[in-house]
């Protein structure tokens, strides 16, 4: 039986993990979130130790084929997996949904420490993950687990998606939001506070998202399962 890895955390990971059949799917997550939601099969939570660690698992549990389907922004573990499956010869696909079309009153930037210093002096809806919120000087930031580090000049909001458009618009009005920042992550499940945006007329700043490898890509799941039964990942 084939063995396939999946970089995951993502709802395309837990799609993909679901429609494997005829194979062992093993999932792995980062563990940054508490309390994450699994996919099935396999899982395995936490890092490999860097590309040596990785290189050592893909040959010990004789992997034949890695999909990094982990966030967009996951730049980090994208580029261990490159250098593993490089190493070891194993087929490597990336699937990331596509980014959000983008539209007026949106303005692009490369880090989020460009997007804080962008926004400074405005009270900012900030969904940018818990990671980055300390340039942050004011407004509201979103996060699924409590920031690390702490930023106690920003007011917190714990959730998890998918959000609605009228929850956004309320959450929005209640901080008196004057600026959306989000990283371009695409997809429907946090599509709603872009919408709410628009329908207030806030501008939207945006963290551009890391260069994809140079790797075979893909944006939907079908696409990653014809590649791994009848493509480049089948062997």
């Amino acid at each position: 039986m084939r063995t396939v890895l999946v970089l995951g955390g993502t709802g395309e990971a837990r799609a993909l993990a679901a429609a494997l059949t005829g194979m062992r799917v093993v999932s792995s997550l980062a563990g940054r979130v508490a309390d994450p939601k699994l996919p099935e099969g396999e899982v395995r939570v936490g890092g490999f130790g860097g590309v040596d660690g990785l290189v050592a698992y893909l040959r010990s549990e004789r992997v034949d084929a890695v999909v990094d389907a982990t966030h967009p922004f996951a730049d980090r573990i994208t580029a261990n997996a490159l250098a593993a499956t490089t190493a070891t010869g194993t087929p490597f696909l990336v699937l990331r949904r596509p980014g959000w079309p983008p539209e007026d009153g949106w303005r692009y930037v490369d880090t989020v420490a460009e997007a804080a210093a962008l926004v400074a002096g405005r009270r900012a809806f900030i969904t940018t993950g818990r990671q980055e919120l300390a340039a942050f000087t004011g407004g509201v930031a979103r996060t699924v687990d409590p920031p690390d580090p702490p930023n106690p000049r920003l007011d917190l909001v714990l959730d998890r998606g998918p959000y609605t458009v009228d929850g956004e618009l309320a959450l929005m009005r209640e901080h008196r939001v004057e600026v959306l920042v989000t990283k371009d992550s695409g997809g429907p499940m946090t599509a709603a506070k872009l919408t709410a945006a628009r329908h207030l007329g806030l501008p939207v700043v945006v963290v551009r998202r890391p260069p994809p490898p140079p790797a075979p890509l893909v944006e939907t799941v079908a696409e990653a399962v014809d590649w791994l039964t009848r493509g480049s990942g089948a062997g």
